[in-house]
């Protein structure tokens, strides 16, 4: 059986166009809306873990420092060691006041 499309009316081959026309516009539609959000998820989950890499690297770094900082404080220099080598920075003498010594600042 040959089916003649000379027999249909045009109002309806109209709207079975359009009908087709949606159907493709919606297909792209939905298409298009998947790979946006494909693109999404990707750019956000190499935001966190770009993000995480970075805040793991300076939680790192401080700590580093930390450590670095309690076991400077924790080295003991002999008494004529410290005095010879704040002399011989500074170009005098370092007085004491106490058990402390005493701070010279450069810049003031």
């Amino acid at each position: 059986m040959q089916f003649d499309l000379s027999a249909v009316e045009t109002g309806t081959l109209v709207f079975i166009g359009t009908l087709v026309f949606a159907l493709v516009l919606t297909l792209f539609m939905m298409a298009a809306s998947f790979a946006a959000l494909v693109l999404l998820g990707i750019g956000r989950l190499a935001w966190a873990i770009a993000s995480t890499v970075l805040l793991g690297l300076v939680h790192g770094i401080n700590h580093v420092w930390d450590r670095l900082v309690h076991h400077a404080s924790a080295v003991e220099l002999p008494a004529e060691f410290a005095g010879d080598m704040a002399a011989e920075i500074m170009g005098q003498s370092a007085p004491s006041t106490g058990t402390y010594p005493r701070v010279v600042l450069r810049d003031s």
